[in-house]
């Protein structure tokens, strides 16, 4: 591995396609079915490959050229600063290099991992796609027979999107079709199932602790960005939910990945941390993961909408403690095999296989090169 070079880098953009119109969420109008896979490529001197998630420009592409792979990714430290932008490339490479998993190699200084490695995952597919539904018991059916489709694809956790009342209804109306739906769901997926709600800051407080109080029933896991980041308000939240008895944890850092979340979640008042896997980084999550175990705060990286987090994110799991979930995006994308990974019982099985375990097929990643991406070669 000491005398690997990339001597080659191809850059291109897949289509990938969900089984369901995802719908709208508090903030936005309908996300749709399409889904974007930025992807580079990088191969060696000696032939090897490995291939991820990359928005790489040419410029960058251009500085890692005839790089040796050791100077720009190690275990201990991650990539390097010129190498940021191949992050997920550069870790599947290295795993092709030692034929080991990114997952063994995450966790080379942990105990011994069990094998197959399994991650717990939710389902994030419950978009608002009943807001055309006059009828809150109706549009409630509808999203529980959209949870009951994930039960079947072994989904045991799912996450709701409320917040109707912030932009698509009107405030009250949309409040009560928020309760109708977690209550729907709940009844639809079973007491055993994990559920999750995620407002997309289109709560206040008063209007999250009236979803909490009259969903106590439910037992809801955690509520996401309940409303804009707010220490006092967060603060508040948790003491009156301690007060209440609700053991609803506080998860944020999606939409708004600050370093004031680091110190929340020290100071005890945000329970989980999500900044986005690929803004962020794998070789960053992995100190950020570490420096969350240290205060007992557990770490769920969020992806929605690039398909290959629903499998990088798990690789996290062997080397932070607190991982507590992949989210699942359920995609097609032509030219990623990804059937070496499945779902069983609401866990993400990951494959014995080197790097990320996926499989790039050629023939169409290379006509996405021609049609809109580059090749630079040594």
């Amino acid at each position: 591995m000491e005398n690997a070079r990339i001597v080659r880098v191809e850059r291109a953009t897949l289509t990938g396609a969900r089984p369901r119109e995802a719908g709208n969420n508090a903030r936005l109008n309908i996300h749709g079915i399409d889904v974007t896979v930025p992807l580079a490529r990088l191969t060696t001197n000696e032939g090897a490959t490995g291939f991820g998630f990359s928005q790489a420009s040419s410029e960058e592409a251009q500085a890692i050229l005839g790089a040796a792979v050791p100077d720009l990714l190690s275990i201990e430290a991650g990539v390097t600063d010129v190498a940021r932008a191949f992050d997920f490339p550069l870790w599947d490479l290295l795993g092709q290099l030692t034929g080991k998993g990114v997952y063994e190699l995450a966790a080379a200084a942990k105990a011994q991992i069990s094998e197959p490695l399994r991650v717990p995952c939710y389902d994030t597919s419950l978009y608002m796609n009943d807001l055309g539904i006059e009828s809150d018991e109706a549009g409630a059916a509808l999203i529980a027979e959209h949870a009951r489709e994930g039960y079947e694809k072994n989904h045991r956790s799912f996450k709701i999107k409320v917040g109707r009342g912030a932009r698509h209804m009107p405030l009250e109306a949309g409040t009560r079709r928020d309760i109708a739906v977690i209550k729907a769901v709940r009844a639809a997926v079973g007491s055993e199932a994990t559920i999750l709600i995620d407002a997309n800051n289109g709560y206040n407080f008063n209007i999250a602790r009236r979803v909490l109080a009259e969903t106590a029933d439910c037992n809801v896991f955690w509520l996401e960005e309940a409303f804009h980041e707010d220490p006092e308000l967060y603060e508040t939240l948790h003491d009156w939910m301690e007060g209440e008895g609700l053991s609803v944890l506080i998860a944020d850092g999606e939409g708004w990945a600050a370093e004031a979340l680091m110190d929340w979640a020290r100071a005890g008042f945000v329970d989980v941390i999500q900044y986005d896997i690929f803004s962020h980084g794998f070789s960053n999550w992995l100190d950020t993961g570490a420096q969350l175990d240290g205060w007992g705060v557990r770490a769920a990286p969020h992806h929605y909408g690039r398909h290959l987090g629903n499998y990088v994110s798990g690789h996290l799991a062997a080397a932070v403690a607190g991982f507590t979930f992949v989210e699942w995006d359920e995609t097609s994308t032509p030219g990623i095999d990804a059937s070496a990974y499945r779902v069983e019982e609401g866990q993400v099985v990951l494959p014995d296989a080197p790097g990320f375990g996926l499989a790039l097929e050629d023939e169409v990643f290379r006509a996405a090169v021609k049609d809109g991406g580059f090749e630079l070669r040594l």
